[in-house]
């Protein structure tokens, strides 16, 4: 059992391929994909692809660099949206002040309003953070203080801190093949002692292929390389790991059991 909790199935690279890539990983054991959108455009593909292949499932949402073209999808639309059957997820939405390509009240507002879907359809929040983490857990705190909703970090890369401020509202963490570089050292010492109920394992396909396939286009496959990585740095049997990630996703994902 191997869950990729966030890819990207529809890209430019990855779509051509959709087919090979998916049974590439089928092939290395996984079970469950997240097929992630980031602007609403990509909304029906996304959708088509989680009809089409019954181990994959869609989100809807809006990246944070797409928040000042995205002005019109507000929560209504955002709910409307998930629900359909294989959407289990909205995001990935959040801040992201690195490459600031939208207005930061703007990603601020988007990220809002996504919570806000998240509260009332109670599907998991996937969020995007990045040189953020004040603001970000900030309006996550402020929200759950509106009501409860549950989510996820993804591609986590934040401080320990960080880390144990978002486990304290609920959240999961993922964790991505940015584990497994060299200089990653900082994102190790959190991944250690991330506790086993609250990790789950990602490619964020097409990006950031793993160890040993570093300068390659990443595809869900990958995510059994940084399960292992991931294993042998927290001293734990991957199977172990790969089985108690894969069920974290479920649990966190509710709707795929359905």
């Amino acid at each position: 059992m191997l869950a990729d909790s966030h890819c990207h199935l529809n890209y430019k690279g990855v779509a051509e391929q959709q087919g090979e890539v998916l049974a590439r990983a089928r092939a290395r054991g996984v079970t469950a994909m997240l097929n992630i959108s980031t602007r609403e455009s990509e909304w029906d593909a996304v959708i088509a692809t989680a009809e089409r292949e019954p181990d994959v499932w869609a989100s809807v949402g809006i990246h944070p660099h797409e928040a000042d073209q995205h002005g019109h999808v507000d929560t209504a639309r955002l709910v409307a949206r998930a629900a359909h059957p294989r959407v289990v997820g909205i995001g990935e939405s959040g801040l992201d002040y690195y490459y600031d390509h939208s207005d930061r009240a703007r990603q601020q507002a988007s990220f809002r309003a996504h919570i806000a879907a998240c509260r009332e359809t109670q599907l998991p929040l996937i969020v995007h953070t990045r040189d953020a983490e004040e603001d970000t857990i900030a309006i996550l705190g402020e929200e759950m203080g509106k009501g409860a909703y549950p989510g996820v970090i993804h591609c986590f890369t934040a401080s320990g801190d960080f880390a144990d401020k978002a486990m304290a509202l609920g959240f999961y963490i993922s964790i991505s093949g940015i584990v497994t570089f060299k200089n990653a050292r900082d994102l190790q010492d959190t991944a250690k002692r991330l506790p086993q109920d609250r990790l789950l394992i990602e490619t964020d396909a097409p990006f950031l292929a793993p160890v040993p396939h570093r300068g390659k286009q990443g595809e869900p496959a990958f995510v059994a390389d940084t399960a292992a990585f991931l294993a042998d740095l927290r001293g734990e049997d991957v199977a172990a790991l790969t089985r108690t990630t894969a069920e974290n996703f479920h649990r966190l994902f509710a709707k795929t059991r359905a």
